[in-house]
């Protein structure tokens, strides 16, 4: 084995990026960072819109040039246009932009020329699986049906690397179990490494090993992310009746933090809404039954308990409102 192939073989399923970086005139899309991802697992890149989530995917893949730095994936570095990557990753876009006059089953053909009969295969089974009529033009397809058509297209064949950008967007609570347990079970069979980005934090909890956050294109350190982690676990949210008043809710779940059940609360404003961070260390159904016990907190209409929403991940995060 040549030395140039047992360094591709070490690499396999690894995504290295050193500085990557790119402009659009005087706006800094994506800075400068070092991270390594892989072999293996899921790794989910949450940010805002505008974070530079999706340009960064594309610099991966060198259908956006970077201005500077380098990356190496599955032991390809990134030059040129990226070609040589493309053959070895599969990518799901974000933007979609499908032929509707191909029927499914042609689109997925189109999608993965050049790739063997058996990528075809596997990518027609999952979608069939997904209940995608095949037989009929795309056109006719709604956006969770064509984004799930690209989906199985980026699992038919086998790589070690997948890309996927937004791959659950627009998907109902069903479809979006579905398409995390496939990512998870290619990860346990074929040990692949995926890299996905998503606005939904709480299957990137469920699904991912690991997480990175960008914030106007830079890269926050993962010992930040850990801890908003930790805080996104102990998050409580209810919702009241709507004819609860926010100041009675105020006054209740202040009571609730001097009692040190909790250690903060936020009420949404103009909503019978309220998010509950439970005392650290405290069992969630204690927390909750001392919640549910208490007079002065009116019953609540429903419960999530264990994430953040994006909306208080990035006030976290980012010290202003996620868009």
């Amino acid at each position: 084995m040549s030395a140039p192939t047992r360094e591709v073989a070490a690499e396999r399923g690894v995504i290295t990026v050193d500085g990557l970086t790119r402009s659009f005139g005087e706006t800094l899309a994506v800075c400068p960072f070092r991270v390594t991802i892989g072999p293996g697992g899921i790794t989910g890149l949450l940010g805002p819109n505008g974070s530079g989530k999706s340009t960064f995917l594309r610099m991966l893949l060198g259908l956006v040039r970077p201005n500077g730095g380098t990356a190496r994936i599955d032991g390809i570095p990134l030059v040129g246009d990226g070609t040589a990557i493309r053959r070895r990753v599969m990518y799901m876009p974000g933007e979609l932009r499908p032929y509707g006059e191909m029927t499914g089953s042609a689109h997925l053909d189109w999608l993965l020329r050049g790739r063997d009969e058996e990528a075809y295969k596997r990518a027609e089974t999952i979608a069939l699986e997904l209940g995608l009529p095949l037989a009929r033009k795309v056109r006719g397809y709604s956006h969770g049906m064509k984004r799930q058509l690209f989906f199985a297209a980026a699992m038919g064949p086998k790589v070690a690397v997948r890309i996927l950008d937004e791959p659950t967007e627009g998907l109902d609570p069903t479809r979006r179990r579905e398409v995390l347990e496939r990512l998870m079970e290619d990860v346990r069979t074929a040990e692949t490494t995926i890299l996905l980005s998503s606005h939904h934090l709480g299957e990137v909890d469920r699904a991912c090993d690991r997480t990175l956050f960008l914030r106007r294109g830079e890269l926050l350190d993962e010992a930040s992310a850990s801890k908003i982690h930790r805080r996104a676990r102990r998050a409580l949210r209810l919702t009241f009746p709507p004819e609860t008043s926010v100041d009675e809710l105020a006054r209740a779940f202040a009571s609730l933090s001097a009692a040190e059940e909790a250690e903060d609360f936020e009420a949404a404003e103009h909503e019978a809404r309220a998010t509950v961070l439970l005392r650290e260390g405290l069992d969630a159904r204690a927390g909750l039954r001392a919640l549910l016990a208490r007079t002065d907190v009116p019953e609540p209409v429903s419960l999530v308990y264990g994430e953040l929403s994006l909306h208080e991940l990035y006030r976290e995060l980012y010290g202003a409102e996620g868009v």
